[in-house]
């Protein structure tokens, strides 16, 4: 692993999930992560739901623009963390791979999204601790 760990969180349209992990680890991180987010479809925008969910936090994820996952993307990180984009990511030697089980929250109101949020927020801590802590 580089002296910043860089870590990719990828779904499907880069507008949810992917953008609520990429902004908590960011926060949590506070710049000793390099963190990237991308989608294998993505979206127009970001899902008004997700940027409500973190803004509760005191996150703004709206300026947001979902991108299109890129092989580049995936051979710069150390950690590829796929959220439901199955196997539409390119598998690199010696990268870590983990796969986040979580629900989509395309087309679910704030409600639903919450408890996304909070499973993300409960991943990317456990993260934050073991990539700053080894």
């Amino acid at each position: 692993m580089t002296s910043v760990p860089e870590v990719l969180f990828v779904c499907v349209h880069n507008a949810g999930r992917s953008q609520m992990a990429a902004a908590l680890l960011q926060h949590y991180s506070m710049g000793r992560i390099a963190v990237r987010s991308a989608g294998s479809e993505p979206a127009e925008k970001v899902n008004p739901a997700a940027a409500a969910a973190v803004a509760e936090w005191g996150l703004d994820i709206t300026a947001e623009v979902p991108t299109k996952l890129s092989t580049e993307d995936v051979h710069a990180s150390d950690v590829v963390i796929t959220m439901g984009c199955g196997d539409t990511c390119p598998i690199f030697p010696g990268k870590r791979y983990l796969d986040w089980d979580l629900e989509d929250p395309a087309g679910q109101g704030l409600d639903a999204v919450r408890p996304i949020r909070d499973d993300i927020d409960r991943r990317v801590r456990g993260l934050v601790a073991e990539l700053l802590d080894s």
